[in-house]
């Protein structure tokens, strides 16, 4: 559990300090619980992000956190950048249409 608010913590931590200075921060919500979180914003200059992750049972005394989400922006050539991801026992796996594909 203490795992959790860390991760929740950071996270939201990485996400306000994410958005350039001139934008604005037009939406953002957050939820923390015992065993899962999750939370979304969205600035004025388009940049959106959303995740949500709960402990996954692996066994008696075995827990893993679970997360999944997205999030997306704007390059500096106009063009909007999409990402979404897992994130458990696996491994880091982010999916987008600008991410080159292994073998």
């Amino acid at each position: 559990m203490k795992c959790i608010l860390v991760f929740a913590c950071l996270s939201m931590a990485l996400c306000l300090a994410a958005p350039a200075p001139e934008a604005e921060i037009v939406n953002l919500a957050s939820e923390v619980n015992a065993d899962s979180y999750n939370y979304n914003f969205e600035t004025s200059d388009g940049t959106k992000q959303e995740q949500h992750g709960s402990l996954k049972n692996l066994g008696p005394e075995e827990d893993a956190l679970q997360v999944a989400g997205s999030f997306s922006y704007v390059g500096d050539d106009g063009q909007t950048y999409s990402i979404t991801y897992v994130a458990d026992e696996n491994g880091f796996q982010p999916q987008g249409a600008h991410i080159p594909q292994g073998p």
